[in-house]
């Protein structure tokens, strides 16, 4: 089945430039519906208020970290479903076994590349 292309895309990353490159990226993968926010905290909130088709997210943010925002939308009935891809520098096996146990769907390490992106987000969703 192909994926819908057209779903709402939530892109969390305190840095301006990554969230830049992100977005970019996956309006080369065919997504057009793609939203920011700036921390977990934004980022729950428009969570709470919208519904996404898929999250990204860094790890390390204040004052809520990507990590906290995973927990938070696994620990909700309406969202815990949601996939999720946490996209940080943290190659450190102990966060990525524990962003596993919280329930992530994927994990990429920055810096990547549209293949590398495309690869994760089949493995998530299906043919892209």
């Amino acid at each position: 089945m192909a994926v819908d292309k057209s779903m709402k895309v939530l892109v969390v990353d305190d840095y301006k430039t990554m969230v830049r490159i992100v977005r970019g990226l996956l309006e080369q993968l065919g997504f057009q519906n793609i939203d920011d926010a700036m921390d977990g905290a934004s980022a729950l909130e428009k969570i709470q208020q919208s519904e996404y088709g898929l999250i990204l997210s860094d790890w390390n943010m204040a004052p809520m970290t990507g990590y906290d925002l995973l927990k938070a939308v696994r620990a909700d009935p309406r969202t815990k479903a949601t996939p999720f891809v946490m996209i940080t520098a943290e190659a450190k096996t102990e966060n990525v076994v524990a962003a596993r146990q919280a329930g992530v769907n994927n994990y990429i390490i920055k810096p990547f590349t549209l293949a590398v992106l495309k690869q994760k987000l089949t493995t998530v969703l299906g043919e892209l």
